[in-house]
């Protein structure tokens, strides 16, 4: 699924400047974004773990657990993110069943890199 061409016209949009957060670690989690156009970096603490462009969601694990973000996100271009909050969210995973399947099959693959990244500690 091309998430930056579905949200392309999403009426709630984002511009993050180059060197500025879309948001840090410990922020509330009130939105999953996606990334429709630049290149972004997800850190936690101090350490790189992914580097994102078009068509990435970010922030989906804060806004499904209700919890502060995990992690920062870093623009590393000039970005402009769609922020679904979560009414639209739940609206999404209604109306379009692929949506929500796409957005676990995300989470899954997060987790398994974690995972991974763990067993080599």
């Amino acid at each position: 699924m091309l998430f930056h061409d579905l949200f392309r016209h999403e009426p709630n949009q984002r511009r993050i400047a180059a060197g500025d957060f879309l948001f840090r670690a410990g922020d509330p989690g009130d939105a999953l974004y996606v990334l429709l156009d630049g290149h972004a970096r997800v850190l936690v603490g101090e350490r790189a773990v992914d580097e994102v462009e078009a068509g990435a969601i970010l922030g989906e694990m804060s806004l499904v657990e209700r919890l502060p973000h995990s992690a920062s996100v870093l623009a590393v271009s000039d970005c402009t993110f769609a922020a679904i909050d979560e009414k639209r969210f739940h609206i999404l995973i209604a109306q379009t069943p692929h949506f929500a399947t796409e957005v676990m099959r995300i989470m899954a693959h997060r987790l398994r890199a974690t995972n991974q990244l763990l067993s080599q500690a």
